[in-house]
């Protein structure tokens, strides 16, 4: 098969089942004017997230960490360790495994905690969650992939970028600490804000998987294998995520927030790492597989977001997602 039936015409790197085009010009201004956009907009929806989390509930699960331990558990145990079991499984290339670790290894994105709210979670877990491993992962992040990885790739290959999680880790502490603060002060105007932002959340994480598929949407022809992981992936986390939560002991809406929180990763910090650690030919077979990850986990979610019987005696069924 040539390069000219499988990939772009524009291609610049091309191999195989894989293609990645250069960057336009035009693409890059768009992707530069929109990231401060999406920034901005992300940062006024975590601040109508924070209107429904109250202060003393917040500081209560720091207090019993108890659901944030599960989470801790879930996220940086289970998903890189599912990440290098369908890796082994599928025996993609070392450095298609290598991302796969990455993605797993990531913390949980801002998204989990939007979806939290529709699908009547704990949103005070969910923040707190989001936040403790996002911090966590300044250390977590290089340990995971040095256990992980270290069959594939030489110490030090990967390039952790601890300023991207500096700044998502502002970027929620500070709207969400405004929102708190709103919610406890003035808590009807809160309710609006909240109904309004968590509105604009779903728009946003609509958004933002377009912008991204248009971006790059000269990269899609990846090898299929990625794409069955990248689909198996996110609902693993789900599933196993949830019934952790269940088997600890915690209630239904507890277990569907660590749920989200397991499955829903920061596919941009990946995509970050992805882009710093590697070269131009190495992209080229593993420049797309955070964005399938992150169509995939969207995709699940809204699915199981149908569910509208929360009925405890079904739960099973309809897994995690109570009445919408």
């Amino acid at each position: 098969m040539t390069n000219a039936t499988v990939c772009h015409p524009n291609a610049s790197v091309c191999e195989g089942a894989s293609c990645v085009v250069t960057e336009e010009n035009v693409n890059a201004v768009l992707s530069t004017v929109l990231s401060a956009v999406l920034t901005t907009l992300l940062a006024l929806v975590m601040f109508s997230m924070g209107c429904n989390v109250e202060i003393e509930k917040f500081l209560g699960h720091i207090k019993r960490p108890w659901g944030i331990i599960i989470g801790f558990l879930c996220q940086f145990g289970i998903m890189p360790l599912t990440g290098f079991i369908l890796s082994v499984a599928f025996g993609i290339l070392p450095i298609q495994s290598v991302v796969v670790i990455i993605m797993g290894c990531c913390p949980g994105g801002t998204a989990s905690n939007v979806l939290a709210y529709w699908v009547d979670g704990d949103m005070d877990l969910s923040v707190s969650m989001t936040t403790c491993s996002t911090l966590l992962a300044l250390g977590m992040m290089p340990l995971c992939l040095l256990i992980y990885t270290k069959m594939w790739v030489d110490t030090g290959t990967i390039v952790i970028p601890f300023d991207t999680i500096g700044i998502s880790l502002v970027a929620l502490v500070i709207p969400v600490s405004i929102g708190m603060f709103v919610n406890h002060k003035w808590p009807q105007q809160a309710k609006i804000i909240l109904k309004v932002g968590s509105i604009a959340g779903a728009i946003l994480i609509v958004l933002i998987a377009v912008v991204g598929g248009i971006l790059y949407q000269s990269a899609w022809i990846i090898e299929p294998k990625l794409w069955v992981i990248g689909t198996l992936y996110p609902i693993t986390g789900y599933i196993l995520g949830f019934f952790l939560a269940r088997i600890a002991g915690q209630p239904w809406y507890r277990c569907r927030t660590v749920a989200l929180e397991t499955g829903m990763q920061n596919s941009q910090l990946c995509s970050t790492i992805v882009q710093l650690s590697f070269t131009p030919e190495q992209l080229n077979i593993v420049f797309t597989f955070p964005l399938i990850y992150s169509i995939f986990q969207l995709t699940f979610a809204a699915i199981l977001l149908g569910g509208t019987d929360s009925d405890e005696v079904n739960a099973t069924t309809v897994f995690f997602f109570g009445k919408f």
